[in-house]
């Protein structure tokens, strides 16, 4: 049987602000300053290692912080919170700009291979 534990209420998009907003200060604090620190340390700058390392530890804080809002105290509340974020993210800018900040702290800046003119193309009016 399914369990049957209730639903997250659905958060207002002033509600999911809120939410957001202390996620990211939860990474701030020094206790989780450190846990983050030690994990970016063993990643090394590795895709393969930050999933291994950093993920799980950044789940963990939000885990904390959304817990508190009905999500349930796993990977999938965390995954239902960041759902509800991005579904709110194209109607609000502010959300979209905390959901940014939100995600800085824990993936790595991706840098895109150069294509198009710079790698030999070039573009010509026909």
């Amino acid at each position: 049987m399914a369990s049957v534990s209730a639903q997250p209420a659905a958060l207002s998009a002033e509600q999911a602000k809120v939410v957001l907003a202390e996620v990211i200060q939860a990474f701030s604090a020094p206790e989780n300053a450190v846990r983050m620190d030690e994990a970016r340390d063993n990643a090394c700058n590795d895709m393969g290692k930050m999933l291994q390392f950093v993920l799980p530890v950044a789940t963990q804080i939000q885990q904390e912080v959304i817990k508190a809002y009905g999500f349930s105290c796993d990977g999938e509340g965390v995954l239902k919170f960041a759902r509800l974020v991005k579904s709110y993210e194209a109607q609000d800018p502010e959300i979209a700009s905390l959901s940014g900040k939100l995600k800085a702290l824990f993936l790595p800046p991706m840098t895109l291979p150069p294509h198009g003119p710079a790698s030999g193309g070039s573009i010509a009016a026909s």
